[in-house]
């Protein structure tokens, strides 16, 4: 499953990115490397961009990116 499977109020573990080049290294840069938990906040009335909570802040990012990190989805945190 990506990111961009989860719903407001889910969490999941990274488990891998799929992006390349410029767009993998943005991912990368703003913390989010496999074994990173991160926190699906609330996703935009149109459906972009999502808000998630990562290492203690909060990032809004878009589903294109989503769909490139791969995560297991984490029940009850």
């Amino acid at each position: 499953m990506t990111l961009n499977d989860l719903k407001p109020g889910q969490s999941g573990k990274v488990t891998k990115l799929l992006g390349f080049g410029p767009l993998r290294r943005r991912i990368i840069d703003m913390g989010i490397i496999p074994g990173t938990i991160i926190f699906m906040k609330r996703i935009a009335p149109f459906g972009d961009p999502i808000q998630i909570s990562v290492r203690g802040y909060e990032l809004s990012i878009r589903k294109s990116e989503a769909k490139e990190i791969l995560i297991d989805n984490i029940k009850g945190v």
